[in-house]
């Protein structure tokens, strides 16, 4: 068996399937020639994260393909319906990144809360003449603890994020399009964990306000879930984080209610325009930014390239 990791895997993954007497192929192809890449040397197995596409013309042109993995969650760039129906295993790593994207998300809560975003940008330029100024004017900051949570989107990753909201003391409130009810597990370092019940509501209105702190962790949408009619119902000052994806809030609008005074500030790790986010996002100094970062960690891709890996030699023994 023949494996073409195009968006690259991690030493442990790569180390399992050596073990397990699979072949990893060293290379990484262009879009444009990764047909030809697979046809010529006969790949079994197409690893890719977010870079490569595995679109209808490719698992058409493909007949050696058995399986298509993607390290991460997020399939929407694979055609994920049409690779089952022409008989392809299709797999992916849906818990291996979640806590990483859940220490992303309290990172820039803490930088907006701390405007660290800004200090950042400033003390280069005008600590020295100008620390006193600074120093005035990043004094409105805010704790965490106390404060209510509110989460988007009750996955793997969105009860992460409520781990560790409810571990700084933080209310915590999540929406969901149904009504649910999960058990969320504090693990701590002496073996000790504590238990709770924690149900999502369907009720936009009354998951908006009062609310402090938003996280979206939701999958790719078709439109808004914050746009124009969300902003107005949120309370004054709000913080918001987004790595789910562009296009679940609406950049613009986004833009107009900071400038409103309405969101305090806002962090964004994934853009409508990726990998070219607009230039007025950019320079917003109340945008906390990053270039999709989320799962980016080595614990993660660790994990991810580990997974892959189990689950192609699962798969393997029964082909």
């Amino acid at each position: 068996m023949k494996v073409l990791a195009n968006d690259g895997i991690s030493k442990a993954g790569e180390f399992a399937l050596k073990e397990a007497g699979i072949e990893l192929l060293d290379n990484r192809v262009a879009q444009d020639h990764v047909i030809n890449f697979i046809n010529e040397n006969k790949v079994d197995v197409l690893l890719v994260r977010s870079a490569t596409k595995v679109r209808q013309d490719l698992i058409d042109a493909c007949p050696s393909l058995k399986i298509v993995g993607r390290g991460g969650i997020g399939m929407d760039n694979i055609d994920v319906e049409y690779a089952i129906e022409k008989g392809l295993y299709v797999i992916n790593t849906p818990n291996a990144s979640s806590r990483s994207v859940a220490e992303l998300v309290f990172a820039h809560f803490f930088s907006l809360a701390r405007f660290l975003h800004e200090s950042n940008r400033l003390m280069p330029l005008e600590g020295d003449t100008h620390f006193n100024a600074l120093k005035k004017s990043f004094n409105n900051a805010y704790e965490l603890s106390g404060k209510t949570l509110g989460v988007i989107g009750f996955g793997s990753i969105g009860q992460e994020v409520v781990k560790m909201g409810i571990s700084l003391g933080m209310s915590v409130k999540v929406l969901t399009r149904k009504p649910r009810t999960e058990t969320i597990s504090l693990s701590f370092f002496d073996g000790q964990s504590v238990n709770f019940e924690i149900t999502s509501t369907n009720d936009t209105d009354a998951f908006l306000k009062g609310t402090d702190f938003i996280s979206i962790n939701t999958p790719k949408t078709n439109e808004y879930i914050i746009d124009t009619d969300q902003f107005e119902k949120m309370k004054d000052g709000v913080y918001i984080v987004n790595t789910a994806r562009g296009g679940v809030i609406n950049e613009v609008t986004l833009l107009d209610y900071i400038e409103s005074g309405k969101v305090a500030g806002a962090a964004l790790d994934v853009f409508e325009s990726e990998p070219a986010p607009e230039l007025i996002l950019l320079m917003n100094p109340n945008l906390s930014l990053t270039p999709h970062l989320g799962g980016n960690t080595i614990d993660a891709q660790e994990k991810i390239g580990k997974e892959l890996a189990e689950q192609i030699i699962e798969i393997k023994k029964k082909l």
